[in-house]
C-alpha cells in the first residue's frame, strides 16, 4: 500500500490545503455548508495532482532512474508497473469526473467554474509535464499559477469572493516554494555533477536574488491584505499584526536555505522544521482570535 502512497504522492496533498483559503479568510470556518464544499474541492484537487504526479513521473522515468532520490519512485523502481500505472491514472480521472457531477448534485449548484478550473489545471500540467518544464521561469510560473487555481476553486465552489490582495500573494508565496525547490535542486547537482534540462537557464546567484525578490513581495502583499478595507472591516484591525508571524516564517526560511543550504523541497522544510511549524500554528491562532473575538 506504502508504494501506492508514493505514487500519489499523498504527502504533497498539503499543498492542496489552498482551496480553503477563501473559507478561512472569509471567517466561516464553522459554516458546515461551506467546510463540506471546500472538503469536496480537496478531494476533487488531490486526485488531480495525483493524476499529474503519475503523469509526470511515467514521463520521467528513464531520467528519475538516473537521479539519486526519484530512482526511489514506485514507477523508476519499478515497484509499480506501467501498465498498472496507466490504470491507475485512468481510475483516477473518472473518479475526478464523477466526483464534480455528486458534488454539483448534492451542493444543487452549479459548479461549471470550478469544474473548468480543474480543467484548465489538468491542461496547463500536460504542456508542463511534456514541454514547459524545461523552459525557464515559465515552469516556476506554471506551479505558481497551480496554487492560485487551487485558491481559486475553493472560490467557485463556495461562492466566496476572494481578494485581489490574497490572490497576488498565493501566486508570490508559491514562487518562493518553485524558486527554493529549483535552488536545492541545484545545490545538489552541484555536489554530484549530475544536472538535467529542467535547470537550464538558472544558477545559485539568480536562485537566490529571485528568492530574496519572491519572499519581500510576499510580505507585501500580505502586508497590503491584512490592511485592505475589506479585511479590516470582516475581522479587526489588529489583524495587521499578524504580519509578525509571516516576517518569522519566511526568515525561517530564507536561513534554513542560504545559511544551512538544506536541499530539500519547501514543502519537507515545513514538515520538520519546528520553528516554522509553530509560527505557522500561532499565526492560524492569531486568525482565528481576530474571527471569534473582534472586540
Amino acid at each position: 500500500m506504502k508504494k501506492y502512497f508514493k505514487l500519489l504522492r499523498v504527502e504533497q496533498w498539503v499543498k492542496n490545503l489552498f482551496v480553503f483559503v477563501p473559507l478561512f479568510f472569509s471567517g466561516n470556518t464553522t459554516n458546515i455548508d461551506l467546510l463540506s464544499k471546500s472538503i469536496f474541492a480537496f478531494i476533487i484537487f488531490s486526485l488531480a495532482a495525483s493524476v499529474v504526479y503519475i503523469l509526470n513521473d511515467y514521463n520521467d522515468i528513464e531520467a528519475d532512474r538516473k537521479h539519486p532520490e526519484k530512482r526511489r519512485r514506485p514507477l523508476a523502481s519499478g515497484a509499480i508497473s506501467k501498465s498498472k500505472a496507466v490504470g491507475i491514472l485512468i481510475g483516477l480521472i473518472i473518479l475526478d469526473v464523477a466526483l464534480v457531477f455528486i458534488a454539483q448534485t448534492y451542493f444543487h449548484q452549479s459548479l461549471w467554474k470550478f469544474a473548468t478550473i480543474i480543467a484548465f489545471y489538468f491542461v496547463m500540467n500536460i504542456a508542463y509535464t511534456f514541454k514547459l518544464k524545461h523552459v525557464p521561469i515559465i515552469d516556476i510560473s506554471i506551479i505558481a499559477i497551480g496554487f492560485v487555481l487551487r485558491v481559486l476553486s475553493g472560490g467557485y465552489i463556495t461562492g466566496i469572493s476572494i481578494s485581489q490582495w490574497a490572490i497576488l500573494l498565493t501566486f508570490v508565496l508559491a514562487l518562493v516554494l518553485a524558486i527554493g525547490k529549483r535552488r536545492g535542486e541545484l545545490i545538489n547537482a552541484q555536489v554530484s555533477g549530475k544536472t538535467r534540462r529542467a535547470l537550464d537557464g538558472y544558477n545559485v546567484q539568480f536562485a537566490d536574488i529571485a528568492l530574496s525578490i519572491s519572499v519581500t513581495l510576499a510580505i507585501v502583499c500580505y502586508l497590503m491584505f491584512t490592511l485592505s478595507p475589506e479585511v479590516q472591516a470582516r475581522f479587526h484591525e489588529r489583524v495587521f499584526y499578524t504580519v509578525i508571524f509571516v516576517v518569522f516564517a519566511f526568515l525561517r526560511y530564507l536561513q534554513q536555505t542560504l545559511v544551512y543550504n538544506r536541499t530539500e523541497s519547501p514543502t519537507k522544510i515545513v514538515y520538520r522544521d519546528r520553528y516554522i511549524q509553530i509560527t505557522l500554528l500561532l499565526w492560524v491562532a492569531a486568525f482565528l482570535i481576530q474571527i471569534y473575538f473582534k472586540k
